[in-house]
């Protein structure tokens, strides 16, 4: 959109997340504002975003900003550092756009609002839904009357967030409320443009359990408004993802799904009311499917920019700036939603705290910490442990039905990422077991999980003085493509050197291992690193083996099948961490823990073949023809500029280890496999795999 106008608007924008560039690009447009620069504490990202969009200046605080003298200032930050910014730019001169919502507290938006009156400038908050282009079209048809009288609207939205990656907890995990922070502040505001003021707002709120890191996902309201009722539902669980509005009147529903952004008007039609109905879904029918492609021909195109609502905000906001109109939306409606709300807010986050200081209550010592004991290798730990008596602790995400039935147990809830609980959970015990990591999920999972869980393991053990560290790494941070087949393994083989190329997995593995052996070098860190092979038993039965892909319900088996298999039954895993944590030749150590017999591929797969049947299906495929696949989806990768999960350095990796020197093992801890790999598929596949 092309803008006329003699007066010129210098604007900075605050934050340089997801929201900024929407404003970045709208704010383009407009030939009358200079973007003079950004600020973020995250200046790689306020960087990459000042050369995306040609802006000079990056930096990291709004007044190293204040020599260029901007007329505006757009805060786009997290809502905590909404008032602290705006109150900072309005002492600056400038004038402000606040993301919604206006602050997180009635106190802080009346004093931004006092500051911005006492210093004469302009205050704005942007509730951009309703400036979003399917809104604004189903608005003007209620007001034409389309759909009679208005008895009710519903506010349908669901969300995700991404995954904590680790580090002092951000407000998505340790407000209650932030997720109707975030999302009610629409809803509300949407309700009361087709219904009026609010008079009473009921909200009701609920955890699933899903993610333990929001702790509310589930959210309902409904307002009695000046012309109707209007309810909400906000979920981070419900799939499909929908952002939709149903506007229910005398003479017809509207219907709009500002995903597609497509707006759907569902009429009574004279006649048989079945006949209408069928009618209506025909025509509905019908019309979508000219609709849906053309949304997705303007996207593609350029035509429709990705949150309009957003861009429209930040352009009609600089418009009323150079025209000396009152903003889009003002400061007094922002105060006025987040008044609405407030009592919601301050119901979540009351119960929130008081749950998160309930998990730091003092405990008395104990002999041993396991991380990570929900797991497979830890559950087998923890039972042993607490058969053998001593006094145990566990840090765990949530609290398994098994760990609530073993009386004594101590347990720490929280993340392995976050610093304080994992503080709380080592201070005051002797021998600390740590296993737990990411086995699933995108890359910040596994950032929190593995390496942020272990760098504070590791800070924590140090200052309070653990005895002894038992750390279980894994045999994935060997070079698995370059290795020479004929040379013997052990622990000084080479490592990994391209891990970035295999994966989150493999890469924060890594990462872990050096973290644990550069505190022993550099700060005499007492502790082990052990080196499992594949940990096989019962619960493990559908794990895929290693050099076996899960793809579409079906094991694929790259390259010959009489590859050998580095396995390792489960109890013999806890036995070698129980003899690293009772002797002390291996402090300091590195040691690889697969059993001496070295079953082939085949003979793995077999026994799992015999006991799930027809239910596991495998296909074989050699490695040539996996590699091929492999370079098609990495050139699509390419074509697409996205990164693939198959690519040909990961088929290479894909051949499992074998041929390992095991001296260490034996000599240093005196290991060797009590159950063994020839009983240990009898116990987990039955008599059969003999």
């Amino acid at each position: 959109m092309e803008m006329q106008g003699s007066r010129r608007i210098r604007v900075a924008l605050v934050g340089a997340g997801y929201v900024a560039q929407h404003h970045l690009g709208a704010l383009k447009t407009l030939d009358f504002v200079d973007i003079v620069g950004i600020a973020d504490l995250d200046i790689d990202a306020a960087e990459a975003l000042g050369r995306r969009f040609r802006v000079a200046r990056a930096v990291r605080k709004l007044e190293e900003l204040r020599d260029l003298h901007p007329d505006a200032v757009y805060v786009l930050t997290p809502p905590a550092s909404h008032a602290s910014v705006a109150l900072e730019a309005l002492d600056m001169g400038c004038h402000v756009l606040v993301e919604k919502p206006l602050a997180e507290s009635v106190e802080e938006c009346e004093r931004m609002i006092a500051r911005a009156k006492q210093v004469g400038r302009v205050l704005g908050v942007n509730h951009s839904d309703r400036l979003d282009p399917a809104v604004l079209e189903a608005l003007e048809l209620v007001r034409s009357g389309a759909c009679g009288e208005v008895v009710a609207v519903d506010f349908l939205r669901s969300s995700e967030y991404p995954p904590y990656a680790g580090g002092p907890l951000p407000a998505v995990v340790r407000q209650g409320s932030y997720p109707f922070r975030d999302l009610g502040v629409h809803g509300l505001y949407l309700l009361e443009a087709f219904l009026g003021p609010v008079r009473q707002i009921e909200v009701s709120f609920h955890g699933t359990g899903r993610n333990p890191n929001l702790r509310y996902d589930e959210w309902f309201a409904t307002a009695e408004c000046e012309r109707g009722v209007g309810r909400m539902q906000i979920s981070w669980n419900v799939r499909p993802m929908q952002s939709r509005l149903i506007v229910q009147g005398t003479r017809a529903v509207v219907e709009v799904d500002r995903f597609l952004q497509i707006v759907r008007v569902n009429r009574s039609l004279p006649g048989p009311k079945f006949i209408g109905m069928v009618l209506t879904a025909f025509v509905t029918a019908l019309k979508d499917a000219i609709r849906v492609p053309g949304t997705v021909l303007r996207f593609a195109t350029g035509r429709l920019q990705a949150s309009p609502g957003i861009r429209r905000g930040a352009v009609e906001f600089a418009v009323a700036l150079r025209d000396g109109t009152p903003p889009p939306v003002s400061a007094e409606e922002g105060l006025h939603v987040v008044a609405a709300l407030s009592t919601a807010f301050e119901r979540a986050d009351a119960s929130r705290t008081e749950e998160l200081h309930a998990r730091l209550a003092p405990l008395p010592q104990a002999d041993a910490l396991v991380t990570g004991a929900s797991g497979f290798l830890g559950r087998a730990l923890v039972q042993r442990l607490h058969s053998g008596g001593g006094s145990l602790r566990v840090l765990v995400r949530r609290v398994p039905l098994w760990l609530e039935q073993l009386p004594g147990v101590q347990v720490v809830l929280g993340d392995l990422g976050d610093p304080e609980i994992v503080e709380h959970a080592v201070k005051g015990v002797s021998t600390v077991f740590h296993v737990g990591a990411a086995m699933k999920g995108s890359p910040r999972d596994f950032e929190a999980g593995t390496v942020w869980g272990t760098r504070n393991v590791v800070n924590s053990c140090l200052r309070n003085g653990t005895k002894k560290v038992i750390y279980v790494s894994s045999l994935s941070v060997m070079d698995h493509a370059g290795r020479d087949a004929g040379v013997a393994l052990t622990e000084h083989s080479p490592l990994e050197p391209h891990p970035e190329r295999r994966g989150s997995y493999t890469q924060t593995k890594l990462q872990a291992e050096h973290i644990v052996r550069e505190a022993i070098r550099d700060s005499s860190l007492p502790a082990v690193v052990l080196r499992p092979g594949q940990i096989f038993g019962p619960g493990a039965e559908r794990v895929t083996p290693n050099g076996v892909v899960a793809l579409l319900g079906r094991w694929i088996a790259v390259g010959p099948s009489s590859q050998r298999m580095p396995l390792v039954y489960v109890d013999d895993v806890v036995d070698a961490m129980l003899l690293a944590a009772e002797r002390t030749d291996g402090m300091g150590r590195v040691i690889n823990i697969v059993d001496p017999t070295e079953p082939t591929q085949a003979e793995y797969l077999a026994a799992c073949k015999r006991q799930f049947g027809p239910q596991l299906k495998l296909t074989r495929t050699p490695t040539a023809l996996f590699l091929l696949l492999a370079m098609g989806v990495e050139l699509l990768g390419k074509l697409l500029r996205r990164s693939v999960p198959l690519t040909r350095y990961r088929v290479r990796s894909l051949r499992p280890l074998a041929n390992f020197d095991l001296t260490t093992a034996s000599s240093v801890l005196g290991w060797r496999p009590r159950i063994g790999v020839r009983e240990g598929l009898k116990r987990t596949f039955g008599s059969a795999a003999n």
